[in-house]
């Protein structure tokens, strides 16, 4: 069914999807997917997906690429989330150690040459390595509008360049629906987050695009 998913047939998905909610898509997703994964960062309102997600599925396979540049505070907010949801969670961190980096690269400046060798060296080849692992058929993640001008541009679930059906359960929600969702079913949330790849918010890391 997902080979054959073409930009008709999304659009109708879409549509149909539109006024659902999250867990609703969440089952629609799950029942095409026969490899399903949810990859999160950590970031703040990331319990929002994994909560939604863990309650329908406990053993969906969680990617985190850890850049090895998160807040202590991030570190500790995804230790909590790891225990108090149970995820089944793989770790992907980059083949340099965040030391040797800094040594010789840094974190180099944005649109610079040296910056997308960054960007590849800390996410970018760690995600291409979870790929091929896991070779997703689905892929769950946080993505909503109004974040960058290209995640304004998707939709619920598009499919990407390798074929992956990505699904993003809350992209229509606002930062305030998703407070009222977190309050909802008592779970944490973690503001003193760092994305070295993006620097800026409404900046892609590279993965979506």
């Amino acid at each position: 069914m997902i080979e054959s998913l073409n930009e008709i047939k999304l659009k109708e998905i879409n549509d149909y999807l539109r006024n659902k909610s999250p867990k609703a898509i969440i089952e629609w997703a799950l029942f095409i997917a026969e490899r399903p994964i949810v990859t999160t960062n950590f970031k703040p309102f990331s319990a929002s997906l994994l909560h939604a997600i863990s309650n329908i599925k406990k053993d969906i396979k969680t990617i985190w690429c850890d850049t090895g540049y998160n807040t202590r505070n991030t570190y500790l907010h995804a230790e909590v989330l790891i225990s108090k949801l149970s995820l089944n969670i793989f770790v992907y961190v980059p083949k340099q150690t965040t030391g040797y980096r800094d040594s010789v690269l840094g974190v180099p400046e944005v649109d610079t040459p040296e910056h997308d060798i960054f960007t590849d060296q800390v996410k970018l080849e760690p995600f291409k390595r979870a790929l091929k692992e896991h070779n997703p058929d689905v892929w769950f993640t946080n993505l909503r509008k109004g974040q960058t001008a290209h995640r304004d541009n998707l939709d619920i679930v598009t499919k990407d360049k390798n074929g992956i059906i990505k699904v993003c359960p809350f992209y229509y929600w606002s930062d305030a629906e998703l407070e009222n969702y977190l309050i909802e079913y008592k779970l944490p949330n973690e503001y003193k987050y760092f994305d070295p790849t993006k620097v800026l918010a409404n900046r892609e890391c590279g993965l979506h695009v």
